[in-house]
């Protein structure tokens, strides 16, 4: 894509259409959040938007609180010199980071910030930041879907089809003090490199059965699951040629914990409910380094379980748990890889009242061994955004059989295109909006 030139026209603040009553000053952070890693129309919306979700319009206060005073979100309206077919047709990760209302590893005590992108073809771009100290993707999409509602016109939501958020999730995972551990950003000094691999419905079916053993009537592995053993395993081939015996390699991802509690919490339990499965691959020379891989995935998937949620619950045991992981990582001792999927999720739901996405992607992010999957549309296929360093990218974009197994090409249409990304302790997401005729373009981020 041509390179990008933004400029900003504007910058206010929207606050809560009305105040936040007195009693609901403090949204006290879950033990959960505690570790989690660090247009008229549009803001008449999100005014209204932001009393349902008033925690979004405070202040994060340390590690401890949101001080829900109303004090608004940033929202910054720039002006895109380019045609929004480039940003469709050819991203570039690391221009759409533009389109964004701050940097992610500079923000501060926010918790809700938003820019307006408009392009001079007349497409528009929304990029939204919402602090992960606060929320995780679910609870992301959850906010955009509530205010793509209002902005249709549903000015309550009670009264329509999306369900209020519930901020209780501190009475499930109580606060406590943490002292002696600091989550850790995961931003790197070093150079990253974001790319986006796209693999069709056909390929991602066809390593779900090599990865299946059919003699003991196995089931087959998910689709994220077979895939991302097979991008470890390109990662680790292409880089390393094989695993170093000298090296605890810790393999994790991102597990959505609402469906796994007892009772189940519903969808709408705004915060992060979400933790990682973490495996430590063990390898052995006779056997597909990715049918072994993918075993031990499912297995940390499993341990996912109610003893897990009652470790969880109790606290003491986890934190030190993630005392002794922290200090494996200072020491140099761990390398890891991190896998988040939003493939699933209602991503395609977030309707302004200009069509639905038909594309969701990634921006560029300053996190070491990161991939995130997203469904490619409504193709069946899989985009892969990979962080690697600049150096390991080199290697692992030129191995063989990752080039025999993804395409580059991407079919846009003339409805809303997406962008969205998970990381440590941020969450971001690009929302472009696409219509025949006057071309709109949002895009969310989130920090």
């Amino acid at each position: 894509m041509t390179k990008l030139e933004v400029e900003v026209v504007s910058t206010e603040t929207i606050k809560p259409s009305s105040p936040t009553p007195d009693h609901l000053r403090c949204h006290n952070l879950s033990f959960l959040d505690q570790i989690q890693p660090p247009i008229f129309m549009l803001k008449q919306s999100l005014s209204k938007t932001l009393t349902q979700y008033y925690p979004l319009a405070g202040r994060a206060i340390e590690n401890a609180y949101v001080d829900c005073n109303d004090q608004g979100a940033p929202y910054v309206q720039a002006r895109v010199r380019s045609p929004l077919s480039d940003v469709i047709s050819q991203p570039d990760p690391n221009q759409l980071n533009q389109l964004l209302p701050c940097e992610l590893d500079n923000v501060g005590d926010l918790v809700l910030a938003v820019q307006v992108n408009v392009f001079d073809c007349g497409g528009m771009a929304i990029g939204v930041c919402i602090s992960h100290k606060v929320a995780d993707a679910l609870s992301l999409i959850m906010f955009l879907n509530s205010w793509a509602t209002i902005s249709r016109g549903d000015c309550n939501i009670k009264n329509s089809t999306v369900s209020p958020p519930i901020f209780d999730l501190a009475t499930h995972f109580p606060p406590r003090s943490i002292s002696g551990f600091k989550p850790s950003t995961g931003i790197t000094r070093e150079k990253i490199v974001t790319k986006r691999f796209v693999f069709s419905a056909s390929t991602v079916a066809s390593l779900r059965s090599k990865y299946t053993d059919n003699k003991n009537n196995e089931r087959k592995p998910t689709r994220i699951v077979a895939l991302s053993a097979f991008i470890w395993a390109r990662v680790i081939a292409s880089t390393q040629g094989k695993p170093n015996p000298n090296t605890l390699y810790k393999v994790l991802q991102a597990v959505n914990l609402r469906t796994r509690m007892d009772p189940p919490l519903p969808e709408y339990h705004f915060g992060n409910v979400s933790r990682f499965a973490m495996s430590s691959p063990s390898f052995d020379e006779e056997e597909d380094m990715c049918y072994r891989m993918v075993g031990q995935m499912r297995e940390a998937i499993r341990t996912i379980d109610g003893d897990y949620m009652a470790k969880i619950k109790d606290g003491d045991a986890h934190l030190e748990f993630l005392k002794q992981r922290a200090e494996e990582f200072m020491k140099g001792e761990v390398a890891s890889f991190s896998f988040t999927s939003l493939c699933s999720f209602p991503l395609y739901e977030t309707d302004f009242g200009w069509s639905n996405p038909v594309w969701v992607a990634s921006a560029s992010l300053p996190f070491k061994n990161l991939v995130v999957f997203m469904d490619a549309g409504s193709s069946g296929g899989i985009e892969v955004w990979v962080n690697l360093k600049e150096e390991d990218m080199a290697k692992f974009q030129d191995d063989e059989q990752l080039l025999a197994s993804f395409t580059i090409t991407l079919s846009t249409g003339s409805n809303l295109i997406k962008l969205l990304i998970s990381c440590a302790n941020s969450i971001t997401a690009l929302t472009a909006f696409s219509l025949r005729k006057s071309k709109r373009v949002y895009v969310h981020a989130t920090r």
